[in-house]
């Protein structure tokens, strides 16, 4: 089995510098054409199914990336982005003049990261992890797509690679609508590529 996994378009809070979290915010004209730019790319795979976090900026993309074939859509709200409480709706620079130390704690210590009425890094995990085992049980599907968020696909490279909560940002970064592809075989999951973004257009 393949997974595709594919972070969101752009929105207009990505642009504004606004954190999202379980709170949407509409894509851009940009972040939809790069969001058919991959699908585009991805026209010659014969997807099973699309599982999709069910907020809208990923859902959009994932009808996007789709197209005009009826490949069924499934909503799972373990690929919901981590939910960041009180800072949803803030910008960055809001966040770190109010929440200095926690803020510090999110970018360079996500193991001590305490978040404001939402969900630590290590909760993000066991739930995106319990989602993936359940995506994958099914060994009848040869290809699926998930549509997602930064934290979420972070969260998969920290499963998939073995490594520490300490570890969430490690390289690569996760641009708007970059592509990772998973291989499983017999549940063991390996990466085959990871954020690439040579779909979208110069």
């Amino acid at each position: 089995m393949n997974i595709y996994i594919a972070r969101h378009g752009e929105t207009k809070w990505n642009i504004e510098g606004r954190m999202q979290g379980f709170k949407n915010s509409d894509l851009t004209q940009r972040g939809i054409s790069d969001a058919r730019s991959l699908g585009e790319s991805l026209k010659d795979i014969d997807f099973d199914c699309i599982y999709s976090s069910p907020l809208g900026r990923a859902l959009d993309t994932a009808k996007y990336i789709r197209q005009d074939d009826n490949t069924k859509i499934i909503l799972d709200d373990s690929l919901k982005e981590l939910n960041l409480g009180l800072w949803e709706g803030m910008t960055h620079e809001e966040i770190k003049e109010k929440y200095p130390i926690q803020y510090n704690n999110f970018r360079e210590h996500p193991e001590s990261f305490e978040s404001q009425g939402g969900e630590s890094f290590l909760e993000l995990i066991k739930r995106v992890e319990k989602g993936l085992n359940n995506i994958i049980k099914d060994e009848n599907h040869e290809n699926i797509l998930i549509v997602t968020h930064t934290c979420v696909i972070k969260a998969i490279s920290i499963i998939v690679k073995g490594n520490d909560v300490k570890d969430f940002w490690n390289l690569p970064f996760i641009n708007n609508t970059s592509l990772t592809i998973l291989e499983v075989i017999n549940k063991e999951i390996k990466v085959l590529l990871e954020a690439d973004v040579s779909h979208l257009k110069q």
